[in-house]
């Protein structure tokens, strides 16, 4: 169990559930300050918009408010399934954002951080996104296509395979394969920022 800082208490992500799950706005207050960091982090990582990435960090905590009495331990941790809902809400968003759908080839080289951002924060997100780039390029084209359209725009294995005109099996495939090389190359030296960025 996560034990917090003097700020929340020291209780534990279940309690802080359990508070909220009976109306506790102290409990809901102490998760939203242990959680607010990664539920906005990862959505800002998943989304690339700061505005966005706001909106669906509020959304996420909200849920885990009104749900907090529906959460199974046994089935997920606290954080597990808090960032489960914040990852579903991102991809329902970036959904809902592309009337104009980008091609993945595009998107491989566009960059990844916003004006706002400190120039450390910019060499520092410049860096990860050129390895994530040569990660990518390195990738077989079909594989790197599939890779783009299931994993940062959310499509189902279906839903490549019918963009793609490949039956359902080869886009798994490629999918599968694609990830597996990015892990790969994730690990070898020189590349394990990119495992932890995502």
């Amino acid at each position: 169990m996560r034990k917090s800082n003097r700020a929340d208490g020291g209780a534990s992500d279940e309690a802080l559930l359990a508070g909220m799950a009976i109306g506790d706005e102290g409990a809901g207050v102490a998760f939203v300050r242990r959680y607010q960091g990664r539920v906005y982090g990862l959505a800002v990582g998943l989304v690339g918009d700061h505005a966005l990435a706001e909106d669906i960090a509020q959304e996420a905590l909200l849920r885990a408010w009104r749900h907090a009495q529906v959460f199974d331990p046994r089935r997920a941790s606290v954080a597990t399934w808090l960032l489960t809902i914040t990852r579903n809400l991102a991809v329902d968003a970036l959904r809902l954002r592309r009337a104009v759908p980008t091609d993945p080839e595009k998107l491989i080289g566009m960059g990844t951080f916003s004006e706002g951002a400190s120039p450390e924060a910019q060499a520092e997100a410049s860096e990860v996104a050129e390895r994530a780039r040569s990660a990518l390029a390195s990738l077989p084209a079909e594989q790197r296509r599939a890779v783009v359209l299931a994993s940062l725009y959310g499509y189902t294995a279906a839903e490549v395979s019918e963009m793609e005109s490949v039956p359902l099996g080869t886009a798994k495939t490629r999918i599968r394969a694609g990830l597996g090389k990015l892990r790969d190359a994730a690990a070898r030296p020189g590349l394990s920022d990119l495992s932890r960025a995502r």
